[in-house]
């Protein structure tokens, strides 16, 4: 019961992003997310702003089978678990024009 409190606690509310398309602007992407990891002004006079929301991790565990009453073969599982990455584009004008979720 308490792993599942943990859990839920940290998932948020879902951001309706189609909403915001058109009306959501850079700053306020700012006030909400803090300053975007990488930025890129485009020729086009679009902005496009990444932000990291979770950390790429390796998980390891072990994996080993018993060969004999307490002694474990020493093998290991890793795995990866990919980091999460929101990446806003804004129009010349200042306002959202798309959004994207990215796993690295």
């Amino acid at each position: 019961m308490l792993l599942i409190l943990a859990l839920t606690g940290c998932v948020g509310p879902r951001i309706d992003w189609t909403a915001r398309v058109g009306n959501y602007t850079y700053d306020q992407a700012v006030v909400e997310f803090g300053p975007p990891d990488k930025l890129a002004h485009l020729s086009t006079g679009s902005t496009v702003a990444e932000w990291l929301l979770r950390r790429g991790q390796v998980v390891v565990q072990p994996a080993g089978e018993p060969v004999a009453p307490g002694v474990y073969t020493p093998l290991y599982t890793r795995t990866y678990l990919p980091g999460t990455y929101l990446r806003l584009t804004f129009g010349p004008e200042g306002k959202l024009v798309a959004q994207k979720d990215i796993r690295k």
